[in-house]
């Protein structure tokens, strides 16, 4: 899992990390927008589930669905 941040600033995006301890997987910062205008996101949360080579096998805009995810990735 790999989080991609673009609003607001750094500095919130680092204090976000630091409430919400998501220091599990990595945070990448990217204040162009341009990683989300080219994945196709327009708000959060999104979620998007890709196979090792870039496949797009999964995609969700609004709630992410813990059940759906857990069952694409099994399907892997």
């Amino acid at each position: 899992m790999i989080g991609v941040g673009t609003q607001d600033d750094l500095n919130m995006a680092n204090d976000f990390v630091a409430d919400y301890g998501t220091v599990s997987f990595p945070m990448l910062w990217d204040p162009s927008f341009d990683s989300w205008r080219e994945l196709g996101v327009f708000g959060q949360p999104a979620g998007m589930l890709a196979t090792p080579d870039g496949t797009l096998i999964g995609q969700w805009r609004g709630g992410i669905p813990e059940d759906e995810v857990l069952a694409a990735a099994a399907d892997l």
